[in-house]
């Protein structure tokens, strides 16, 4: 299903700028050759930004939780009252995640990973992150999500694992004594 367009969006593209002017002269006053039509061309390296601020980073990811909570997922219940049977839609909470705002910024985890390792955007995104973990928390501990599904997600999931010695097999040493003959 293709995503509708949003009225207002703040992402725009922006065309590669052309630089007037002299390009840069090699140090030995040769012909800089491809380096002069790539200087022309870019002045960077890339695709531009999806978000040229982290504030219109932080704004989409709004709309994204907010879009969550404003579409819940439906359930047909059936209900019986006095003999009689009825079929009524429930509400039932989405649960938020990365790979759900992922999709709706339109954007790869590639991308969500150097929002999160630039600067400006770091807090941003931290902060989305820690919101997207509250929410299905919360959700879980009101059971309103599958608890068992979220923790495993959260890595809260109950794990015990044996192992022997420096993480190797677990030794077992089984000595039993035998003795045949009377008893003095």
């Amino acid at each position: 299903m293709p995503l509708a367009k949003k009225k207002g969006s703040t992402r725009k593209k922006k065309p590669a700028p052309v630089i007037e002017g002299k390009p840069p002269e090699h140090p030995q006053g040769r012909s800089t050759g491809n380096l002069e039509l790539i200087h022309r061309l870019r002045t960077y390296a890339g695709r531009p930004r999806a978000f040229n601020s982290a504030t219109d980073l932080l704004y989409e990811c709004g709309n994204y939780l907010h879009w969550v909570e404003n579409n819940p997922l439906w359930e047909e219940k059936a209900f019986a009252y006095q003999g009689d049977v009825s079929v009524h839609s429930v509400a039932k909470m989405r649960a938020a995640t990365i790979d759900g705002l992922l999709i709706y910024l339109g954007i790869a985890q590639s991308t969500w990973s150097s929002y999160k390792n630039n600067e400006e955007y770091a807090m941003v995104a931290e902060a989305v992150e820690k919101a997207i973990r509250e929410q299905k928390f919360t959700g879980a501990s009101a059971d309103l999500l599958n608890a068992n599904i979220i923790s495993r997600d959260l890595g809260l999931a109950d794990k015990s694992e044996q192992s022997g010695p420096n993480g190797g097999p677990i030794e077992t040493n089984l000595n039993i004594n035998v003795s045949f003959g009377k008893k003095r």
